[in-house]
């Protein structure tokens, strides 16, 4: 008869667990008799040891931190390893001492950043051989994300920006070469093209699928060029160009005629008075009155 698997626990019902519905606990599996080698253990080869320098975020003397492959749901993810293969007990005196002040040192780097609230610092050996301590970022004000739970988050919430994620991997290879070592990761390239006009980067934005994973900047630059496409006329329907009726209407001084002929000299009242107007053209007693009814009055003035 087998075991009656245990109840649910308790912590189901925590507000930071991240599932939810009918949930079955599995059955435990029998104790292996001779637990098989870790990565770094016997014939089998240290991932840690192989990786060049290249491949973390900051190297030192006796330490180096690495950051993974790509961006993941929390602010920041790092694991912090020491150059020689040593476990956790194996530390000697030196090293164990150091490991105090380096995770004291890249806690403080990582809650630096700009939406972080606290640091999770953990330690699983069950995969490696080679010492590793992860250090994990809660975002400020998720306080869903408090806990034991935090590392499950971070495999189901959409990933931050690749911009983000590289600015916040520099700021704190920069913190930990303050106090020595070398920083090797590098802020992103500026992305220095600006849009054309207000109303393409909020016509890019509103047609932004909010359900999608969130972009990084380098995409959403990219899209602004298609969005500018998309507003221009279509070959089957060309834009025409403004006719001279449209540009100004007929019979008004310096309008779409004079445009049209520059080599007509200006009439004999515009000639007679330069001084009209900052454009040159006449003062006229009423709208669409003739040049010469225009005149009459002046000249009945200047008689007298």
């Amino acid at each position: 008869m087998q075991d009656t698997p245990p109840s649910v626990p308790d912590f189901t019902q925590w507000p930071s667990f991240p599932f939810e519905g009918d949930l079955h606990v599995k059955q435990l599996d029998e104790p292996v008799p001779v637990e098989p080698p870790r990565r770094g253990e016997g014939n089998r080869e240290c991932t840690a040891c192989n990786a060049p320098d290249e491949a973390y975020i900051w190297v030192g003397e006796r330490w180096r931190v690495r950051a993974m492959d790509r961006p993941t749901g929390l602010p920041m993810v790092l694991i912090l390893e020491s150059r020689s293969h040593l476990d956790l007990g194996d530390l000697p005196n030196l090293l164990a001492a150091e490991l105090g002040v380096m995770t004291v040192r890249l806690e403080r780097a990582i809650r630096s950043l700009d939406g972080v609230a606290r640091v999770h610092v953990n330690r699983w050996g069950d995969g490696s051989a080679h010492l590793h301590m992860w250090f994990l970022a809660r975002p400020y004000g998720r306080l869903q994300l408090r806990g034991t739970f935090l590392s499950l988050w971070d495999s189901i919430l959409p990933p931050i920006s690749e911009a983000q994620w590289r600015e916040n991997l520099a700021m704190v290879a920069a913190w930990l070469a303050e106090f020595g070592g070398r920083p090797l990761a590098e802020p992103p390239r500026i992305q220095w093209q600006a849009p054309s006009s207000l109303t393409a980067t909020s016509t890019a934005a509103a047609a932004e699928d909010p359900d999608e994973e969130t972009a990084s900047v380098i995409e959403a630059a990219d899209e602004i060029p298609e969005a500018e496409a998309a507003e221009e006329p279509t070959p089957e329907a060309p834009e025409r160009p403004a006719t001279p009726e449209q540009v100004a209407p007929p019979g008004r001084p310096g309008t779409a005629e004079q445009a049209a002929h520059p080599e007509r000299p200006g009439t004999p009242e515009q000639a007679a008075h330069p001084k009209q107007g900052a454009t040159g053209q006449p003062e006229v007693p009423e709208q669409g009155a003739a040049p010469e009814q225009a005149e009459q009055p002046r000249r009945a003035t200047e008689s007298a």
